[in-house]
C-alpha cells in the first residue's frame, strides 16, 4: 500500500467514522465507491480540516450544497450578497468573489464541483460571520473592551441556509435595526458625496459669528449645506438662517449650541468627508457587536463618547439624563449585562485600587474618620488598632462608607452585577453634570437624574414608584430593591450615529478607542472608495 493510498485511507475514515483497519484493501471498495461519488469524495477531503463544516455535509451525506442542479438561488443570494458586501463596510477581500466565480465556472466535472462546494461553505460562513457579529476581534486590539460579540454557530448557520428561501436568509444576517439601516444609508450618500467634489473648500477662519461676511462665511456656508443644515442661499452674510444652521450642527456634534462659529466648531465643520466615512463604517461594525437577534422591549444604552444614558422602550428613547464617565485614566469599559436591582441608602465599598490612591494614606495619619474599616465582613474599632504598623501597601482593613448624604455613592445605585465593579449611581458632585466633557469617575457611571431614573424604571412594577423609592429613601436603611424584569445593559462607545431626521450625530473619541479600530479596519482594506475634502 502506498504512503499516498494509506493517508487517504486514515481521512475517509476518520471523516465517514469507519474503522480503517476494517474495510480491507482499499482496491476492494466497489459499494464504497457507489456509496460516494467522486463529488463527494472531492467535498469530504476539501472540509475534512474543518470541524464545523465536516460534521454539517457529513449529516447530508456529502452532498452538495451550492452546485448541484436546485442549488442555483443560493450561488445567486451568494454572490449577490458579496456583490453588496461593500454596502456594509466589509473587508471585501476576505471573500474572494472573483475567486469563488472561476471556482464555480470551472466546476465542470464532479471533483471540481465538490471544490468549489466547500469554498462557497467557507466564504459563505465568513461573510455570515462578519456581518453578523463583526469582522474585528476588539478585545485583541484594545484591553477594555469586554464585548460577546454574537457569532452564531456554523452549523445552525449551514442548516439555515438550507431551510431557509436562501436570499431571504442572507438579508437576515445583516443588524435588523433601524439604527443600523440609517448608518449604511449614510455610507452610501457619503461616498456619492465624495464623487461630486465632498463638502468642499475648509472655512479658513478661527472664529465667524453674526454679522461676520466675506470668503469664510461662504465657506461655512457652503460646508453646512452640502451636509444638509441648510438650503441653498447665495448670502455672504452671517445671518440669522446661518445661525440656526450653525445650532443644528452643534448640537448634533455635542457643541456648546450657542450659534456662534468659534474654534471647535469650525474644526468640526472642516471634518472631511472621508473621516465622517470611517466613523460610519466603525459605528456599523459596532452595531454589528450588539446584533444578538434578540427583540428588547427595554434595554438601558449608555454611550460614553455622548455622556448619556438612556431608556430604549420599543425601540424609543423613553428616559435619558446626563451622565459622568470614567477619567481617560479610569477609563470606562466596554460590555453589555443585565440590571437585577437598585440599592437604596447604599453603602460604599471601596475597591481596593482606589483606597490605596486615595484614602488608606489619610487614615494612616488618622483622617478620613468617615470610613469604616472591615474585616470578614465586620466593622473594626478604628481604637483598637495601632496604625503605625501599616503601609499604604500593607494596609489589611477593606473600606466602607455607610449610607448617607456625603456617601460618593449618592442616595440610590443601580446594578448589573458584573467583573469590573461597574454600576449606574447617584453622585454628590451633581455640579460636574454642567460640564460638556464628563470624564471624571474612576470608572462607574454618575447620573444626572438618579431619582427620575428609578421612578422609570420601577413604573413597571409599581403603582406608585416615586411613594415606594421615597418612602425607603427616607428611612435611611440600605435597601435592595429588586427588579422584576431585568434589563439589558450596553456600555458603548458611539461616535457617530443617524438620527430619524437623516443627520449624522458625531461625537469625540475621548479614549482613543475609535483611532485603534480604525488603523484595523483600514489595514484589512476598509477604505472609502474615493476621498474628498
Amino acid at each position: 500500500m502506498t504512503t499516498l493510498r494509506f493517508a487517504k485511507m486514515f481521512l475517509f475514515s476518520a471523516i465517514f467514522g469507519i474503522s480503517a483497519f476494517g474495510l480491507g484493501a482499499l482496491t476492494v471498495q466497489p459499494a464504497m465507491a457507489q456509496a460516494f461519488s467522486a463529488e463527494r469524495q472531492s467535498i469530504a477531503e476539501a472540509a475534512a480540516a474543518d470541524e464545523a463544516l465536516v460534521a454539517f455535509y457529513r449529516d447530508r451525506d456529502f452532498a452538495p450544497v451550492w452546485t448541484g442542479p436546485d442549488d442555483e438561488a443560493r450561488r445567486s443570494a451568494l454572490v449577490r450578497a458579496l456583490e453588496k458586501a461593500g454596502h456594509h463596510g466589509l473587508p471585501v477581500a476576505r471573500y474572494d468573489l472573483a475567486g469563488l466565480r472561476a471556482a464555480f465556472a470551472a466546476a465542470t466535472n464532479p471533483w471540481m464541483r465538490g471544490q468549489a462546494d466547500v469554498m462557497a461553505s467557507r466564504i459563505f460562513l465568513r461573510y455570515a460571520r462578519d456581518v453578523h457579529g463583526g469582522f474585528l476581534d476588539p478585545a485583541r486590539l484594545i484591553p477594555d473592551i469586554f464585548q460577546d460579540q454574537p457569532h452564531r454557530d456554523p452549523y445552525a448557520l449551514m442548516a439555515g441556509l438550507l431551510e431557509t428561501e436562501p436570499h431571504r436568509f442572507m438579508a437576515t444576517l445583516p443588524p435588523q435595526s433601524p439604527g443600523y439601516n440609517r448608518l449604511m444609508r449614510m455610507k452610501l450618500s457619503l461616498e456619492a458625496l465624495a464623487r461630486d467634489g465632498g463638502y468642499g473648500p475648509q472655512v479658513q477662519a478661527t472664529r465667524l459669528g453674526p454679522g461676520d461676511s466675506g470668503a469664510a462665511v461662504i465657506q461655512l456656508r457652503n460646508r453646512l449645506i452640502r451636509m444638509g443644515y441648510l438650503a441653498r442661499a447665495a448670502t455672504a452674510e452671517y445671518d440669522a438662517r446661518l445661525q440656526a444652521a450653525v445650532v443644528a450642527f452643534q448640537v448634533n456634534n455635542g457643541l456648546a449650541a450657542d450659534g456662534v462659529a468659534g474654534a471647535d466648531t469650525i474644526a468640526a465643520v472642516n471634518t472631511s468627508v472621508e473621516d465622517h466615512w470611517n466613523a460610519v463604517v466603525l459605528a456599523m461594525e459596532r452595531h454589528r457587536w450588539l446584533n444578538d437577534g434578540k427583540v428588547h422591549d427595554r434595554l438601558i444604552f449608555v454611550n460614553l463618547t455622548d455622556f448619556h444614558t438612556r431608556v430604549i422602550d420599543n425601540g424609543e428613547v423613553s428616559f435619558i439624563t446626563r451622565s459622568v464617565i470614567g477619567a481617560p485614566d479610569r477609563q470606562t469599559p466596554e460590555f453589555s449585562d443585565e440590571m437585577e436591582h437598585m440599592v437604596i441608602n447604599p453603602s460604599w465599598y471601596v475597591p481596593r485600587s482606589i483606597a490605596q490612591r486615595s484614602y488608606i494614606a489619610g487614615i494612616l495619619e488618622g483622617g478620613s474618620n468617615y470610613m469604616q474599616l472591615m474585616s470578614n465582613g465586620r466593622v473594626i474599632d478604628r481604637s483598637s488598632v495601632d496604625m503605625s504598623q501599616f503601609s499604604v501597601a500593607s494596609f489589611p482593613f477593606d473600606l466602607r462608607q455607610p449610607p448617607g448624604p456625603n456617601n460618593a455613592l449618592g442616595t440610590v445605585k443601580f446594578m448589573f452585577p458584573n467583573r469590573h465593579a461597574i454600576y449606574l449611581h447617584d453622585t454628590p458632585e451633581q455640579h460636574l453634570m454642567q460640564r460638556p466633557v464628563r470624564a471624571y469617575s474612576s470608572g462607574c457611571i454618575r447620573l444626572a437624574d438618579p431619582h427620575d431614573f428609578a421612578y422609570h424604571l420601577l413604573a413597571r412594577q409599581s403603582d406608585d414608584p416615586v411613594g415606594l423609592f421615597q418612602g425607603i429613601l427616607a428611612s435611611g436603611q440600605e435597601t435592595y430593591l429588586h427588579l422584576d424584569q431585568h434589563i439589558p445593559v450596553h456600555l458603548t462607545y458611539w461616535t457617530a450615529w443617524v438620527e430619524s431626521d437623516g443627520h449624522l450625530q458625531t461625537r469625540p473619541d475621548i479614549y482613543g478607542r475609535n483611532a485603534i479600530l480604525s488603523r484595523a479596519i483600514m489595514s484589512l482594506g476598509v477604505v472609502m472608495p474615493e476621498a474628498s475634502s
